[in-house]
């Protein structure tokens, strides 16, 4: 098989896609301030319930994986890059945020992606 962005991307697509467990530590909500040079996430608390879906740990109800929440993050993080902010949420945050490797492999892909974005000028959107 050859190997193209097109077909890359296409593995990529097929793979976010699957089903994944949540993290019961919470969840991040990724974005750039293109004005102050910054990768953000905010991070928001939830719990994980019998069915396996995240829920408001004030409301007991499930978090839509789609559309507008009016939720309330515990914290701001930021970082000039994709190190910068791992290192903030991975080394300097104690009790860790994030309780299974596979989220944070997945947070790391995602300021990766969010770092070229920002360099680039290319529109970023969280996966």
């Amino acid at each position: 098989m050859e190997r193209t962005l097109e077909s890359l991307a296409a593995i990529d697509d097929k793979l976010s896609k699957r089903y994944i467990d949540l993290d019961p530590g919470g969840y991040f909500i990724i974005y750039l301030d293109r004005e102050a040079g910054l990768i953000c996430a905010k991070h928001f608390t939830n719990t994980i319930n019998q069915r396996g879906l995240a829920v408001d740990p004030e409301t007991g109800k499930p978090i839509p994986v789609r559309g507008k929440v009016e939720r309330t993050h515990t914290t701001l993080y930021s970082g000039r890059t994709a190190k910068e902010i791992c290192i903030e949420i991975f080394e300097q945050t104690q009790p860790s945020l994030v309780t299974r490797l596979d989220h944070a492999a997945y947070l790391g892909r995602e300021f990766v992606r969010a770092e070229i974005a920002l360099v680039t000028g290319q529109e970023y959107v969280q996966d």
